[in-house]
Order: structure tokens, then C-alpha cells, then sequence
């Protein structure tokens, strides 16, 4: 980026409040970051309060799911660089520089979580979880090699960045509501041949609580099938 543009660090939340105070100060420690905003996804919890109080921005998104809180923290963030990381403390704002690094125009910025040495031994990327994205990644990759030459080896990782007109161009494609709406995005981004960039971030354990959707080998299968059934939609739709 050749100025200073408003960036805007997103994190959907639900019942985060053992780890959210933690990451929003992580983020707005870093002078890149403009301002920090949590979604609360129908949080039951002290999550709102405790975002607020560590110095972030809360808007509420009361349509449940993964997808559906990162849409609403996109749509009500401002004009400039969009940030998306979790709320459990897995990713850290000291991999933040080189996501504006690799940030363009008209391009998609994705984490990978699969560089073994990068990952911290307690992290929540077994052998099973990681080689599925890479597995998952080659396909989506196989499917737009043609117009696009991607390189990608991890369908899942919530840390990316995008500029907010990037994300005014994807916006009208997606749909998924849960953990799809990952994979989607990156597919929606090839489809309107917006460039997609892979990097290597930090991957640590969850500072609380347990994953929404591979904690166990059942919400594993069940995540892989929506996320495979969301790609499988979007290389067959047309342009």
C-alpha cells in the first residue's frame, strides 16, 4: 500500500468473553490498526462488555453463524483495509505487517495455517485438519488453475485481509451462513478474478474454550462436507 489507509481488525464472537479482552488488545496494540470491531453473534455471555472495555467497537449481528457475523462486520466496517481474525487468541496481531505487505488493489490476502513450523504444538491443526485443507485447497485451486494460477493450501483460515471495495465486489456472491462461508469467499474472489494470495501465519492454541466446528472428528465431517458442497456450487455457477 502506497499511503496510510484506514484498517479495521474484524472478530466474530460467540461466548468469547474467557479470551475476547485479550485479542482486541493484542490488535489495537498494533499502530496499524485503526479500530478494532467485535460482532456479537448472539453472544449469552460478558462477550459485548468485555470487548468494549479492552477499546472495541461492538455492532450486533442476530442472524446465527459464522458467515453471517463476518458479513455484518464487513458491511459496518469503514471504508479501507478489512482484517479478519478469531476471537480465541489462535491468531496474533504480530503476523499483521505482512498482510499489508502482500495487499493490493483487487486482491484477497489469506493465511495459511499448514507450515508445520509455525504452528504451536497445542494448536488446534492435527495432522487429520491440516492435510484436509491442503486436500481442499489443491481441489478449489484445480478448479480456477486456468483463469487464475492460485496456490492455496488452507480453505479455513479465518485471517485474511481485503480492501472494503473488494469486499463490495464479493458481497453479492455469498451466502453461507456457517464455516462455508471460508471457502466460498475464496472461490467468489477467483470467480470475479480477484487475486488470491496465500502467506504463512502463526497458529496457536486456543486461549479458551473449544472450536465450534472441529473440536471433534463429527463437526469436522460435518464442516468439510458444507465447505466441499459450497465449492462444488460456486466453480458450476456462472459468471
Amino acid at each position: 500500500m502506497s499511503e496510510r489507509e484506514h484498517v479495521t481488525v474484524i472478530i466474530p464472537a460467540y461466548n468469547e468473553e474467557a479470551t475476547i479482552g485479550d485479542v482486541v488488545r493484542d490488535f489495537r496494540s498494533r499502530p496499524e490498526v485503526d479500530e478494532v470491531l467485535v460482532v456479537d453473534n448472539n453472544c449469552r455471555d460478558r462477550t459485548a462488555e468485555l470487548a468494549r472495555a479492552a477499546g472495541a467497537r461492538v455492532v450486533a449481528e442476530s442472524k446465527p453463524g459464522y458467515g453471517c457475523a463476518l458479513r455484518g462486520g464487513m458491511d459496518a466496517a469503514a471504508d479501507g483495509v478489512l482484517v479478519l481474525v478469531e476471537a480465541d487468541g489462535s491468531f496474533r496481531a504480530r503476523d499483521l505487517p505482512k498482510f499489508m505487505a502482500y495487499l493490493q488493489a483487487d486482491t484477497l490476502v489469506m493465511g495459511t495455517r499448514t507450515t508445520s513450523q509455525m504452528v504451536d504444538q497445542a494448536a488446534n491443526m492435527r495432522s487429520l485438519l491440516r492435510w484436509g485443507n491442503v486436500i481442499v485447497g489443491k481441489l478449489v485451486e484445480a478448479a480456477w488453475y486456468l483463469s487464475m494460477e492460485p496456490r492455496l493450501t488452507d480453505v479455513g483460515c479465518t485471517y485474511r485481509a481485503l480492501h472494503k471495495a473488494t469486499w463490495e465486489k464479493i458481497r453479492p456472491g455469498v451466502s453461507e451462513s456457517g464455516p462455508a462461508f471460508s471457502p466460498e469467499m475464496m472461490c467468489e474472489a477467483l470467480r470475479r478474478r480477484i487475486r488470491v494470495i496465500e502467506i504463512p501465519v502463526h497458529y496457536y492454541a486456543r486461549m479458551g474454550g473449544e472450536s465450534k466446528h472441529s473440536a471433534s472428528f463429527a463437526k469436522l465431517s460435518r464442516t468439510a462436507l458444507m465447505m466441499l458442497r459450497a465449492i462444488v456450487r460456486k466453480r458450476l455457477t456462472p459468471r
